[in-house]
């Protein structure tokens, strides 16, 4: 552990030096590059120095037990060592969750898309139902939800919602929710009561941060056009919407749900931003196809992970094989039971692994 840490530590300090030589500086893309490296080594820096300040202490107690001295001072002593040993032990596991990733991006706030899928209408109102269930569930939390986008259907249901979450643990929890969701029920418009199957797509994206990613203005294009969703007529008389492509990943995000243009380009911006970030993501994730082999499903959104059932008022998780009867109350939010049994797998997987 001390030779893992001690690693980590020297390229902590080898890149501040760097951070401070002109040639980097004068080079943005390599000094967000090594910044956003140093954050995340800090953790790691300050675990080398906490751990070798433990292990001389140990050692220093360890002398004094070897002495001779009255009963009370060597039980006192001990009990030192027994602390230290404890502390010692806790640091190893924290620093064994923070190099599996587990603490990487736990702390991040997200943003959510949701999208119909294939069943026509029906899959815009079960898209509707998902984005209803999410908000609810962080509202239990106390997280902070933002809409971002919303494209509506003619039956009242969802086309395409992106809202941003924030809070505590937003993306520890909500990243195991990327994938296909499908519900078998009878639709509204169903006459004869014959139950059908729809979809619906969730990707859940971390958001960036300023030394995550550099996208260049030179990279983009940027459009403005007017709304042609609610909004009245200032909304119909004034090019509010924004639509911005990334050219060199030909990325496209277009948003029109607010009255100022600059609102909206700014939404705008921290969705393009967010869906670069997963590309890139997902390509190194694919490279460490190892690290891919111990996550819970692969956070692709092509894969189906859950399955709403009506008729038997059932929500079923394909990854862990997780079955809960409560599926009124897991649309309303309660989905603290599911997330922590996905969470628990995952960890058994790693510990497998490890």
């Amino acid at each position: 552990m001390e030779e893992k840490l001690k690693k980590f530590a020297q390229r902590y300090m080898e890149i501040e030096q760097l951070l401070s030589s002109p040639e980097i500086l004068s080079d943005r893309e390599q000094s967000n590059k090594l910044a956003k490296e140093l954050s995340d080594l800090k953790p790691f820096y300050l675990a080398f120095n906490e751990y070798a300040t433990i292990l001389k202490e140990i050692n220093e107690v360890a002398g004094v037990l070897k002495e001779k001295h009255e009963k009370e001072f060597l039980e006192m002593a001990l009990s030192e060592s027994n602390h230290l040993e404890t502390r010692k032990n806790d640091l190893e596991a924290r620093v064994k969750k923070m190099i599996t990733g587990e603490d990487k991006d736990a702390g991040r706030d997200v943003i959510l898309e949701i999208r119909q899928g294939t069943g026509g209408d029906e899959a815009g109102l079960f898209a509707a139902d998902l984005y209803r269930m999410y908000t609810k569930y962080a509202d239990n939390k106390g997280w902070k939800v933002e809409l971002m986008s919303i494209n509506t259907n003619e039956a009242g249901g969802v086309k395409e919602v992106i809202f941003g979450v924030k809070g505590r643990d937003a993306f520890k929890v909500l990243k195991f929710e990327s994938g296909v969701h499908r519900v078998q029920r009878v639709p509204v418009t169903e006459a004869q009561g014959r139950v059908h199957t729809s979809t619906a797509t969730v990707a859940v994206l971390v958001e960036p941060e300023a030394v995550d990613l550099v996208i260049e203005p030179k990279d983009l294009r940027i459009d403005t056009y007017r709304s042609s969703g609610p909004g009245g007529q200032h909304m119909q008389k004034t090019d509010s919407a924004v639509r911005i492509t990334h050219l060199p990943t030909n990325t496209v995000v277009a948003c029109q749900d607010e009255r100022s243009q600059i609102k909206n380009k700014a939404k705008a911006m921290r969705i393009l931003r967010a869906r670069i970030l997963e590309t890139k993501i997902e390509a190194e994730s694919k490279r460490l196809s190892s690290a891919r082999k111990v996550q819970i499903g692969t956070g692709d959104r092509s894969e189906k992970i859950r399955t709403y059932n009506f008729p038997d008022r059932r929500v079923t998780d394909h990854r862990i094989n997780f079955t809960s009867h409560q599926l009124e109350a897991i649309l309303e939010g309660s989905l603290n039971e599911l997330s922590e049994a996905i969470i628990k797998a995952e960890e058994e997987k790693k510990n497998e692994r490890s």
